[in-house]
Order: structure tokens, then C-alpha cells, then sequence
């Protein structure tokens, strides 16, 4: 039923819920200073008691990574990943919750095992989905950031992404939109390599398959 576009609809997309960063950033202690997150707690039971409250009610809520301050291995990772749990979990259960990976999820160099381990927290690190003839794409960006521990998995992706794309020409889609953490670009295409943005070689490719494929919305 999902194939076919049944007109206009919504969806709340939110991104870096990030527990534990305030303190970190506010003791200028980014690696170890994220013992304590009850600010991020309050602004995600905020934003869960708005979303909440939308009448007709978003399609779902998406979250672009960085879920949690804690890299893989630190201290207060599993604390963190349990409170933001807690609260998404008052979310309505008529909005689905869809999670994209970020850095702190699985690492600026991720690895098997810490996606395996974001995969048994968090659901797949790349999968589609459609929503009333709207084709959406989730990405893990990180393998195009830094993919040198686990090269098969950044070949599975492509290799995943362009059967993707092949489906959607197939079904002839209304609209084509992609979720991921890393930005490709974040003012203009040809902007030079920075911490937030995809290197341009990479941006380059990933753009011209996206461009030829009809996507013309990134988040």
C-alpha cells in the first residue's frame, strides 16, 4: 500500500539528542566529561511531549545520530544509551521511531563490532522504508567518512544503495529521501574537506548517483 503516493504528509525529524555532551562541552573535557546528562533528558522529554501532541500525527520521528555522547568502549555509554531509551519510549506508539547512526554511535572509525553493537541497540545501520509513495533511505555516513577497519561493510552499502536506487526507478517513486548523520556538504557542493562534511571525492560520487537517481532531499 505504501508504494502508491496518497498525498501531502509529515514527519519529525530531530538529530543529536547526544547525552552527555552539555557537561562535556561545558568543562571543555569533550573525551571524559560527559558524566552527567539530566539537561538532555529534560529537552528530549520535552520534545517527545510536543511530538506527542500533533494533531494529525507525523508519519515518524526520525533521530540523525548521535544518539549518545559516550564513544564505543567509554564509561557512561550504556547509561546513556538506557536514558534516551527511557524517554523515547513515551513517544505514541502510533509514531514509529527510526534511528540513523552517527559518530558517537559507532565511532569517527567504525568497526564491525561497534556496528554490530549499534545494530543490536538501534536497529539496522542502513535500510529503506517507504511512506505513501515516498521512498526513504537510511545511510550509515560514517562508513564514507572513515571506512579503513571495515572496507566489506562500506562495499555492502554501495552495492545495497544501488540496488536501492534501481527499485525506486522500478516503482517510479513520487519522492526520493535520504537520512544521514555526516552532511555531504554543508553550504555548497565544491566546499573544501572539513570535520563536518564528506571528503569531496567521496561527496562527488555520492551526488552524482543521487542526482541521477532523482534525489534532490538529504537530511
Amino acid at each position: 500500500d505504501e508504494y502508491q503516493w496518497k498525498g501531502p504528509f509529515y514527519f519529525i525529524q530531530g538529530a543529536d539528542p547526544q547525552f552527555g555532551l552539555m557537561k562535556a562541552w561545558a568543562v571543555g573535557d569533550t573525551d571524559n566529561g560527559d558524566d552527567e546528562w539530566g539537561e538532555e533528558i529534560k529537552l528530549a522529554e520535552q520534545a517527545v511531549q510536543a511530538i506527542n501532541k500533533l494533531n494529525p500525527k507525523p508519519k515518524f520521528f526520525v533521530l540523525c545520530g548521535d544518539l549518545i555522547h559516550g564513544m564505543p568502549g567509554t564509561q557512561w555509554r550504556k547509561d546513556q544509551e538506557q536514558d534516551l531509551r527511557n524517554v523515547l519510549m513515551n513517544t505514541d506508539q502510533d509514531i514509529p521511531l527510526v534511528f540513523v547512526s552517527g559518530n558517537h554511535d559507532i565511532g569517527n572509525t567504525p568497526t564491525r563490532e561497534t556496528i554490530d553493537n549499534y545494530c543490536k541497540n538501534w536497529g539496522d545501520d542502513y535500510f529503506s522504508f517507504w511512506v505513501g509513495g515516498v521512498f526513504f533511505l537510511v545511510l550509515n555516513s560514517q562508513l564514507y567518512f572513515d571506512s579503513s577497519k571495515c572496507p566489506e561493510l562500506k562495499q555492502a552499502q554501495d552495492v545495497w544503495l544501488n540496488e536501492q536506487l534501481a527499485v525506486a526507478e522500478k516503482y517510479k517513486c513520487k519522492h526520493i529521501i535520504v537520512f544521514q548523520h555526516i552532511p555531504l556538504f554543508l553550504r555548497k557542493p565544491d566546499e573544501d574537506d572539513d570535520y563536518f562534511n564528506l571528503e569531496k571525492s567521496v561527496r562527488q560520487e555520492i551526488m552524482e548517483k543521487f542526482h541521477k537517481a532523482g534525489i534532490f532531499s538529504i537530511f
